[in-house]
């Protein structure tokens, strides 16, 4: 599949990073995790309108995607761990939790401090990514984020 320039629309991209522990007002760990992202990067890339059945065959029996993002930047950084937004710009929600110094709590006093942990509101979610030799097709699914 060729991706033309007028084709293409501007799409933002959000890799995972890794996860984190949400640390109580008294530094306990509360057993929760928040996933983390890295900053949005811009990508332009061809967004199909719906799915169809070339696009079923080229993901084998995954048929639970709402659109194929297809781009020719083979460099691109997505995976299956990404978050994307492509009906909106992108929005994030804050979360607290508390960070605790090493150093204070070997001396037997614990300094914690408050820290807001930013987190994306995606539209999608990537679902599977198929490579080829001059191609990345992505299959993503819209997701409702409270």
């Amino acid at each position: 599949m060729r991706c033309t320039q007028r084709n293409k629309h501007r799409i933002w991209l959000c890799p995972y990073s890794g996860t984190q522990n949400i640390i109580d007002e008294n530094g306990h760990d509360t057993g929760e995790k928040i996933q983390t992202y890295g900053q949005a990067i811009e990508v332009w890339a061809n967004v199909s309108p719906a799915t169809g059945q070339s696009g079923a065959e080229q993901f084998g029996n995954l048929e639970n995607y709402d659109k194929v993002i297809v781009t020719n930047d083979l460099s691109c950084p997505i995976d299956e761990n990404s978050v994307l937004f492509i009906d909106k710009e992108p929005s994030y929600t804050s979360v607290l939790t508390m960070n605790v110094s090493a150093a204070s709590t070997l001396l037997g006093t614990s300094a914690i401090t408050p820290v807001y942990v930013s987190v994306p509101v995606p539209d999608y979610t990537v679902r599977r990514v198929a490579k080829s030799l001059n191609s990345m097709s992505v299959a993503v699914r819209k997701v409702t984020v409270m």
